[in-house]
């Protein structure tokens, strides 16, 4: 995507003359030291724990409703612990009398290149908006250095739409061989579908066996029944499925894509007492895997009581989360979906097969047995609020994730 993006800069005109870089800080006593080198800009913390502020840069000629694309490389020497949150690099969008415009958008798209990151961000100007002031900022980082080169602001066609067809299934089987009835209700999908969705245990439910019954590697013969219908459907296909390792019992969802082959699986992270006590082994990483539509993560049932597991895999990029589910709490599905700021979609037995957007708004929701819930969604969407602005981007700056949950004793 940012080549792409880059590429662009060079067929669309410029914007009119940008003013200098000059250093700014919200209040003079809390500025970062900063100095240009070369076409660098370099900015210190200066041994100063509150330092936040850093150069910026206003560029005039901005047309309301015009789409733009900022780009900048920054380099951390020394003293940032947490890039996301001390290393910014936003537009503030400004009016004919230099009044703020909308809200400010951050660039949180990031490519790395050696120690050199590359932060992204496409923006549609607000409707009274005559100016972009681009800000590059140091926040709190009192031995830190970072350097900023290579900035571009340009107008830039809209974005593209990056639409993906989910279909998630609404089935509880009951006797042998319950994964032969999922992959036979997928075959009813409809066309163009791009994902399908299977629940939790899709392999265990129903059939009174217990996990290390039915318990397989991954790689194995789920997998490859689970292939031969992404392969038949040209979907991506994520099951819940039981996996053996050694002496190792895990709860997994396993991902498939269109060409029937595996592409990852995940491990269960937080497994309940239930689970633990019937020999369940956690997952201790979350996953996030690159589709032909977009960037996907999964979580597991009893995940969604816990904050971090969505979390994380937003903050690896997921723009999308797939749940295999058994049963647990609705409102916190669409709570996960709604403070990440991604698409969710569950399938389940005690809980609706549905997908949600980054609002926490249900698009569509099965609760009856043998049906199908789709929904076409579009990733390339933003989701605003007029006061709070582009959530996702702010997400990505300001979550903290440096503070301890736990006291030290």
């Amino acid at each position: 995507m940012f080549k792409r993006h880059f590429a662009l800069f060079f067929a669309f005109s410029a914007l009119c003359a940008a003013q200098e870089w000059t250093l700014w800080a919200p209040r003079a006593e809390i500025q970062p030291a900063g100095e240009q080198r070369n076409g660098v800009l370099i900015l210190r913390g200066a041994g100063n724990p509150a330092a936040a502020g850093g150069w910026q840069q206003t560029h005039p000629g901005v047309r309301p409703g015009q789409w733009y694309h900022l780009a900048a490389t920054y380099e951390p020497r020394t003293g940032i612990d947490l890039p996301p949150r001390q290393v910014v690099a936003r537009i503030d969008w400004r009016t004919a009398d230099n009044r703020r415009a909308g809200q400010p958008e951050y660039a949180y798209h990031e490519e790395s290149s050696g120690p050199a990151r590359r932060l992204t961000l496409t923006a549609q100007a607000p409707q009274n908006a005559t100016a972009a002031t681009i800000q590059l900022w140091l926040i709190e980082a009192p031995e830190g250095e970072v350097r900023w080169r290579d900035i571009r602001f340009a107008e830039t066609p809209p974005p593209a739409p990056r639409k993906a067809r989910i279909a998630t299934l609404r089935l509880r089987p009951k006797g042998e061989d319950p994964l032969a009835r999922f992959i036979e209700l997928a075959s009813k999908a409809p066309a163009g579908t791009d994902l399908i969705l299977l629940p939790e245990g899709a392999t265990m439910v129903g059939s009174g066996l217990k996990y290390a019954d039915v318990a397989e590697p991954i790689p194995g013969p789920s997998t490859k029944r689970l292939g031969e219908l992404a392969r038949a459907r040209r979907a991506w296909i994520v099951a819940g499925i039981y996996e053996r390792e050694g002496k190792a019992v895990y709860n997994t969802a396993v991902l498939i894509n269109r060409d029937g082959h595996y592409a990852g699986k995940y491990r269960k992270v937080y497994i309940p007492r239930e689970e633990l006590e019937g020999g369940i082994t956690a997952g201790d990483d979350y996953p996030v895997f690159d589709t032909d539509f977009g960037r996907i993560g999964i979580m597991i049932c009893w995940d969604v009581q816990y904050a971090d597991p969505a979390r994380a895999l937003a903050l690896r990029g997921a723009e999308l989360i797939l749940m295999p589910i058994w049963g647990g709490s609705e409102l916190l599905g669409r709570a996960r979906a709604l403070e990440n700021h991604v698409f969710l979609a569950s399938s389940g037995y005690d809980y609706p097969s549905a997908i949600v957007d980054p609002n926490g708004e249900i698009l569509t929701s099965k609760e009856t047995d043998g049906a199908i819930a789709v929904a076409d969604i579009d990733l390339e969407k933003r989701y605003s609020d007029r006061w709070l602005g582009h959530m996702r981007g702010r997400f990505f700056r300001e979550v903290r994730l440096d503070v301890p949950v736990l006291a030290e004793p």
